[in-house]
């Protein structure tokens, strides 16, 4: 299956439940719609959590009328014809996995994030194996072109592991504590917002819920304005709302309080107290996103170039734009690939649920921004990029006590083997990758990310053979 062959297929549905087991998957269906269907925070985060199990339940019934229903059907296919291409020892290992994606707090998103790297790799001219559920190794795909070959890990996060307010500890704070805040609002009419600041964040080393909740609830009681402490400084102050803001107080609250900000509105007769909690530092998903490629590392073996694809889950549609457009995520996974535990990398990809499931209705496309592995240089020097939305780089670089120079090595061998050929003229190949090479390893040009992405949309666009290049 390519990303675009996304057609309608509800027949596969008792397939794939059939891999489960129809018992398990028919428990765990009524554990999440009793869960999703309490009228809470916890139960609107857990319907966004299990969106995937959810939506394929109900494709059981309906027929699928969205491109994100029909990617989820398709992966849905291809999770069948994989397992009955396993013989049974191998079948194991994948009913395993799904097994793990339809237990406790766990997803079916890492299998098919697994599934979507591979279909992804096929649609580039790869040969690809799961060699993780075939084999056992630890990295989960082997791919091969021309020759070559290359290790794939496939990686999947949360990005609660870069905040420092979880929102299943707030979910649970606004949930305990609404009642009390519901029959305060009663007595006191009136439009409050409850601004907390939290310095060291809300987790459990780092503070006490249920005594925050009780040091609201008296706050409040008492009629006092603030209240500080260590760890945690709580503020009540009229909300003023005027005009347009009244008339969409969601949007005009959390443009006011930034996306960092974790909002709740309690309303009551009219009334309206809104909590609004931040960290006491800026979250940092690079970071935690870096330190999962790292461990990720780990599973590659070192005998052929490694990629690790990396999943982010649980991001918010402006949180991920804003790593995106702020280069922030691009940044820190360029100075990771220059650490001793990327010296096995060639390449490093990042996606999200809004890649996967082409959340705005349209089949995500990336043409030429495909990932540029490079011949493994000499140990000690840095080379490559990686894929993604943003070229991330790409290293082999082995332990040095010195910073080494971003080096991107032979750019057009791995260009080539990962875009079908093009039909360019030989001089403008040569102008066109001497450029991209320029701006790439030259340490006196000035990167210009906008000029490598024509480049490379200029290489993409001409190619006479093979399918568009999907988004990653």
């Amino acid at each position: 299956m390519t990303l675009a062959e996304t057609q309608s297929d509800p027949g596969v549905l008792p397939r794939f439940v059939g891999l489960a087991g129809k018992h398990p998957w028919e428990a765990r269906l009524a554990e999440l719609a009793r869960r999703a269907g309490h009228r809470s925070l916890s139960g609107r985060e857990c319907g966004r959590r299990h969106l995937l199990e959810l939506t394929l339940a109900r494709l059981a019934e309906v027929p699928a009328s969205t491109q994100a229903e029909r990617v989820a059907l398709a992966f849905a296919r291809d999770a069948v014809a994989l397992a009955e291409s396993l013989p049974e020892p191998p079948r194991g290992r994948f009913r395993d996995r799904l097994a793990a994606g339809l237990t406790g707090e766990g997803t079916l998103i890492p299998l098919f994030h697994l599934l979507r790297v591979a279909a992804m790799q096929r649609a580039r001219g790869f040969e690809v194996r799961f060699t993780g559920l075939a084999d056992g190794t630890d990295h989960d795909l082997l791919i091969s072109r021309d020759g070559m070959e290359a290790e794939v890990a496939c990686e999947t996060m949360s990005a609660e592991e870069g905040r420092s307010v979880h929102r299943g500890d707030w979910c649970a704070l606004v949930d305990g504590i609404n009642p009390d805040l519901q029959t305060w609002l009663a007595a006191h009419p009136g439009r409050y917002v409850l601004k907390m600041t939290l310095p060291d964040g809300m987790k459990a080393e780092a503070l006490d819920v249920p005594a925050l909740h009780r040091r609201i609830v008296a706050m409040l009681q008492a009629q006092k304005r603030q209240d500080a402490a260590a760890d945690a400084i709580l503020k009540l102050d009229p909300l003023v709302l005027a005009g347009a803001q009244a008339a969409a107080p969601a949007a005009a609250l959390r443009a006011q309080f930034g996306p960092e900000a974790h909002l709740a509105v309690t309303q009551a007769n009219g009334s309206m107290l809104v909590l609004a909690a931040r960290a006491g530092q800026a979250n940092d998903i690079a970071a935690a996103a870096c330190r999962r490629a790292g461990q990720a590392c780990g599973r590659l073996s070192g005998e052929r170039p490694g990629m690790v694809a990396l999943f982010l889950d649980e991001l918010e549609r402006t949180e991920w734009r804003t790593l995106r457009h702020t280069l922030e995520l691009e940044g820190a996974v360029r100075r990771f690939l220059t650490t001793a535990p990327a010296k096995r990398l060639v390449a490093v990809t990042c996606a999200s649920r809004m890649e996967m499931f082409a959340e705005d209705g349209r089949r995500t496309r990336c043409r030429g921004r495909a990932a540029l592995p490079q011949p493994r240089p000499p140990r000690g020097q840095v080379g490559g990029a990686a894929a993604g939305h943003r070229i991330l780089g790409l290293s082999d670089a082995g332990p040095s006590s010195a910073p080494q120079p971003q080096r991107f090595g032979n750019v057009r061998s791995w260009t080539m083997l990962l875009i079908p050929g093009t039909d360019m003229s030989e001089a403008e190949t040569e102008k066109t990758y001497a450029e991209l090479d320029r701006l790439l390893n030259d340490p006196e040009v000035r990167m210009d990310a906008s000029r490598v992405w024509t480049l490379l949309d200029r290489i993409a666009s001409s190619e006479t053979e093979g399918p568009p290049l999907p988004a990653n």
